[in-house]
């Protein structure tokens, strides 16, 4: 099976999580220790999607991030390029909105959405920071990104034993529960390489986004990044 390298060429990638998206919800539960769940219940009170609300969901997979923010009443598109992770949603949850694009060009005009969100996609887009660009368009003019990614652990202690966790840990679990699990070598070779919470947060001001914070979950695991668009 195929797996990515840290060039995150768009083909290689994409192909990468073509090969995962039949079991990507389960092992990435599995993976996070279970934590997924909760991470996304965490999100979903910071977005606080209401009924009506417009919300595009980049690098949505197979729609587990879009499901709670659907169920709530937004009007949520899911867009992936995986074939694969797309595939996967359209059955899984045939009553979500999917559509295949790259997060690099986005298939929307300006100002359209009231809420951008990424979640665990952004660290795994070709150029990142034309991402962000990309968002800020498609976003109405006080609306928000919502980026939901691995991070840096704020313990240094605990740094030291979750960075070793992705390097050797990591990869013997996926060998046991995924289809590809060479694919979550790369998972982990990402996360390392991934910006902290400061730098991130100044590349999303240097994108354009203004007033860009973070929350810490599980002591920095994951954190989420909120900005907005101004005027």
């Amino acid at each position: 099976m195929s797996r990515a390298d840290l060039g995150k060429d768009p083909e290689e990638v994409s192909s990468m999580f073509d090969g995962v998206a039949k079991r990507y919800d389960l092992v990435n539960n599995l993976l996070s220790l279970g934590q997924t769940k909760r991470w996304r219940k965490k999100v979903q009170t910071i977005i606080n999607p209401t009924p009506g609300m417009k919300i595009l969901d980049v690098a949505a997979g197979p729609g587990s991030s879009s499901e709670p923010l659907f169920k709530a009443g937004a009007h949520v598109t899911s867009l992936d390029f995986s074939e694969g992770m797309l595939a996967q949603g359209r059955k899984a949850r045939p009553y979500l909105k999917f559509v295949k694009g790259d997060a690099l060009n986005l298939p929307f005009g300006e100002n359209e959405f009231d809420v951008t969100t990424i979640s665990f996609g952004l660290r795994n887009t070709h150029d990142y920071k034309k991402a962000l660009q990309e968002a800020l368009r498609v976003t109405k003019v006080g609306g928000r990104m919502v980026i939901v990614e691995f991070s840096t652990p704020t313990f240094a202690p605990f740094r030291i034993v979750y960075m070793n966790y992705l390097m050797k840990l990591l990869p013997k679990l996926a060998r046991k529960t995924s289809s590809n699990p060479a694919a979550y070598v790369y998972l982990a070779e990402s996360i390392r390489a991934w910006p902290n919470q400061e730098q991130l947060a100044a590349e999303m001001s240097g994108a354009g986004w203004r007033n860009p914070s973070w929350v810490n979950l599980t002591g920095g695991v994951v954190a989420v990044h909120t900005a907005i668009k101004g005027s």
